[in-house]
């Protein structure tokens, strides 16, 4: 055994290692450092005692074993709840070389011994336990358990490792999460959407324990602002005149008391105009009285970041959303090095870390925009014990996100801001409080009062580094005299109205899904505390799939939820399982888990409730018809088109009252908004919509019209308009278009054809030419001003959100002119990194860490390997006027072989119509 270690003691037989298994490779880093003497090996540190390897957070995820898996038919009612007797596990593609080289190492036959130092907490224990079963190792195993980093923590972690006994209750209850999460989720979403597809065609509902909660927060809000009704109010504003100046103050009522049942009432607003005129007019030009109050106050720093702080603040400030800043985190901790592990819920940093933070601040001091402020703290001495900063008892698996000791180079200006964001708030956190003098001045005329206040910046104090160490001018008061009179120079009546609560952005969402748990009774707010919906890694990816759902839209920084979003909140209300909207469940389960850590109750006994909680979300499902969800719903201002008649929403459908019309409220599994359908009516047809799927699942967009039903003279039916194919069709009216550009094969005109931009000739069967092109290509809309680029320049602005077919993964391309064909062209690779064996640099999660551009570019190539060009053709049939199918398929060509390889890569496309 390593002399270092006199205390760690496992039964070793002569020739013997011990593998210490660490969740990301940045930790095993650090552990190899503290007990010394590793050489790096491939993919793993060793020494003569141990091996030390690292996972990269979840390298597997829960299945249905064979036996008990539902083949077909899964979204049926018939296959559901589905709750398999157990689960197996299968590797994650994208971390599946990582656990290959964990089995070895687990089937060397010199690894005696196995450590888990995955994170300190219910996850990492989950990632350990899901390692070991996979592998079927048999080794003994002991527990590291790790809040700092630094080499005497881990040397001391080593000295006092945990059994394996003490951890199985942190394992059942880690388990447990994961499968009730499965279950839950999975008999939620597969019920939700049976219900809501009985009538045909596949609606996707999505369901989960977080997902929804936080779904229902924002739906609850936009709720409030549609039931808002504002309410007219006046505020009085005067001016007043002393010897030293001008200064303004507002009337305010000094008796007022808050009203619990009105909580719009404030002391400065008047809800009577006569009563806010009569004021105005009893003031004016009058003299006034003046007392003041002046008190010393302090503001304190802001504590350090959590990755949840970090995204509201990122968001706030520079608009960027909770993934992107994740994902610049990530960079500066995974590529850059200059950032720690953002993934943390901790705003407090371990008791022994001073010696570090010292470090950190000699190594800003030589960076110039930080050299002043370091250098303060250097010099008097401000890193010190404070428990607001450093404290074992508030760090979890990680602690605070601050910088490290590698100073930062060749940052994007995204990284950059990021990184000044995260070192601003290290560095304010160790100055002094900032100081103010707050002044308030009552200016009484006759009987009225008005309020001014004023706050002078008496010691800027931590704020100097966020550029505030000078007083603003409108914070400050003139002087008045003792005694001194000022006249009342002008008074206004100033007319305002209530305002609704404002919708959510990123930054007040994520606030909202931490705190979550604070409207919960005391038992359960206290099982959620610290925690609430979601972790800190996860919740930008739950807001991200909402988004990708349609449950929300994002405008401008706010966002809105769509109807699809109320029309699974009313489903779920009307079947009468509310705890899938609840934090409730959230609560309900860390608290039972929190018992299971303490062996207070068995993983057994909270199955079977889970158990019961599908059995039941699956029999109110199938009780429920469509007809009796209750809900709010809407009725619509336009007529009937049949019979002029009022048409009215339920859950199903838009109806009218007096005579057989109705149509889908979700028609090809895309949800309508109220004013959707309202355009529809009125126009009797609908710009390309994307957002439909088929009854396999696959996404298309199509032209919905109201056409007059041939069967039935004067009556009406909504139809599909996936745009017919150009042999059959007349050639349409352009005649009052204008030409959006010149046709790439033939020089003739192209025009908006309703579904796609075509030439000019390609109708009728003497066509003289083939050009045509989608207005929807893998998902990306090619918007009339980026087709005419296309058409007059042979290249469009790089398009942001296509979708790969195969893949299912955004990327970006350029749409060019290839011969008289549509194509891509992606941007140019960035240079690689210095190492040769650096060409998939990955995340602590396993994901590669180059941007979408360079995924996209490895999607396309990987068919035709190293050729610079490959052509991929979209083929696609319509069978008849009226087929509601669209079929695609994409084939791949051989590559042409230049010995010149283009920086760009390129792939010629025709659009699936």
């Amino acid at each position: 055994m390593h002399s270092r270690f006199p205390t760690f003691a496992l039964d070793r037989q002569a020739m013997s290692k011990t593998l210490i298994i660490a969740e990301k490779p940045s930790v095993a880093n650090d552990i190899a450092k503290a007990i010394g003497g590793c050489i790096k090996k491939d993919d793993f540190h060793e020494n003569d005692d141990f091996v030390v390897a690292a996972a990269v957070g979840h390298l597997l995820e829960l299945i249905v074993p064979e036996e008990h898996d539902i083949k077909r038919g899964k979204w049926s009612f018939t296959h559901l709840p589905h709750i398999p007797p157990h689960f197996d596990l299968r590797p994650i593609v994208k971390s599946e070389s990582k656990l290959k080289t964990l089995t070895k190492l687990l089937k060397r036959k010199d690894i005696s011994n196995v450590i888990n130092a995955c994170d300190a907490g219910r996850e990492g224990e989950l990632i350990f336990r899901y390692i070991m079963q996979y592998t079927k190792a048999k080794q003994p195993s002991q527990r590291l358990w790790l809040q700092s980093m630094t080499p005497t923590a881990i040397r001391d972690g080593l000295a006092h490792l945990r059994t394996d006994e003490q951890m199985l209750n942190l394992a059942d209850a880690a388990r447990s999460r994961s499968e009730a999460d499965w279950l839950v989720g999975i008999n939620g979403t597969r019920a939700m959407t049976a219900f809501n597809s009985k009538d045909g065609g596949f609606f996707l509902t999505t369901v989960g324990r977080v997902q929804t909660p936080t779904l229902t927060v924002v739906v609850e809000r936009e709720e409030a602002i549609r039931a808002f009704k504002s309410r007219d109010y006046w505020e009085v504003h005067a001016e007043f005149v002393c010897a030293q100046g001008v200064y303004k103050g507002r009337w305010y009522d000094p008796k007022f008391k808050k009203d619990e049942t009105d909580t719009e009432r404030r002391d400065s607003r008047l809800w009577s105009k006569i009563a806010a005129s009569t004021i105005v007019m009893a003031c004016e030009g009058q003299k006034g009285t003046v007392t003041e109050e002046s008190k010393p106050s302090t503001q304190t720093a802001p504590a350090l970041f959590d990755l949840t702080s970090l995204q509201r603040e990122a968001n706030a400030r520079f608009g960027f959303s909770a993934k992107n800043t994740l994902g610049l985190a990530q960079a500066l901790y995974e590529k850059h090095k200059v950032l720690t592990y953002p993934r943390t819920d901790s705003k407090a940093l371990p008791e022994d870390y001073i010696p570090t933070v010292k470090q950190t601040v000699a190594m800003l001091k030589e960076q110039n925009n930080y050299t002043r402020f370091a250098q303060q703290i250097e010099k008097n001495g401000w890193v010190k014990p404070n428990k607001r900063i450093f404290d074992n008892s508030k760090i979890s698996d990680h602690f605070a996100i601050i910088p490290t000791l590698q100073a930062p180079k060749n940052l994007s200006e995204p990284e950059q801001k990021l990184y000044d964001l995260v070192v601003k708030r290290f560095m304010a956190v160790f100055f002094p409080v900032a100081e103010y003098l707050v002044t308030t001045r009552i200016t009484q005329v006759l009987a009225h009062h008005f309020k001014t206040e004023g706050r002078v910046l008496v010691n800027a104090g931590w704020q100097a580094i966020y550029g505030r160490d000078e007083q603003k001018e409108d914070d400050m008061l003139v002087a008045v005299a003792p005694e001194e009179k000022v006249k009342t120079e002008h008074v206004d009546l100033i007319g305002l109205a209530t305002r609704p609560p404002a919708r959510y952005s990123e930054a007040t969402l994520l606030s909202a899904m931490e705190g979550a748990g604070k409207l919960l009774d005391d038992e359960l707010r206290e099982a959620m505390s610290g925690k609430g919906l979601g972790t800190p890694a996860t919740r930008a990816s739950i807001i991200e799939g909402l988004l990708f759902e349609k449950y929300l839209v994002r405008e401008g920084r706010e966002l809105i939820p769509t109807a699809k979003a109320f029309q699974l909140l009313t489903l779920l209300r009307g079947l009468g399982v509310e705890e899938l909207t609840s934090a409730e469940l959230t609560g309900d389960w860390e608290n039972r888990l929190a018992q299971m850590e303490r062996g207070e109750i068995k993983r057994d006994a909270f199955m079977r409730d889970v158990h019961q909680m599908a059995q039941i979300i699956v029999k109110r499902a199938k009780e429920f018809n469509a007809e009796t969800i209750p809900g709010d719903y809407a009725t619509l201002t336009t007529p009937c088109p049949n019979c002029g008649g009022v048409i009215k929403e339920n859950y199903r459908r838009f109806a009218c009252t007096q005579c057989e019309f109705s149509m889908s409220k979700t028609p090809g599994g895309r949800t309508f908004e109220v004013q959707e359908v309202e355009d529809l009516l009125k126009t009797r047809e609908t710009p390309l919509l994307q957002g439909f799927r088929s009854k396999m699942g696959r996404p298309f967009a199509a032209i919905l019209r109201v056409v007059e039903d041939k069967e039935s003279p004067a009556r009406y039916k909504m139809e599909f308009d996936f745009g017919q194919s150009a042999d059959d069709e007349e050639k349409p009216d352009f005649s009052a278009q204008t030409p959006i550009g010149p046709c790439p094969k033939c020089g003739g005109n192209v025009f908006d054809a309703g579904t796609r931009y075509t030439c000019e000739n390609t109708y009728g069967a003497d066509k003289k030419c083939d050009f045509r092109s989608g207005k929807v290509i893998l998902q990306q809309e090619i918007s009339r001003e980026q087709m005419e680029k296309l058409l007059t320049t042979g290249r469009t602005d790089l398009l942001t959100s296509f979708k790969s077919a195969r893949t299912g993964r955004m990327f970006k391309a350029f749409l060019v002119n290839t011969k008289g064909k549509v194509g891509f062209e992606f941007e140019a690779k960035a240079p690689k990194a210095e190492k040769p064996n650096a060409k998939t640099a990955k995340t602590d999660e396993g994901v590669a860490a180059d941007d979408a551009p360079a995924k996209a570019i490895k999607a396309v190539k990987s068919t035709v390997k190293k050729a610079a060009k490959t052509t991929v053709k979209t083929a696609a049939k319509t069978t008849s006027k009226t087929s509601t199918k669209t079929t695609a398929k994409l084939a791949t060509a051989s590559a042409t072989k230049k010995p010149a390889v283009r920086k760009s890569a390129k792939t010629t496309a025709e659009q699936v119509e």
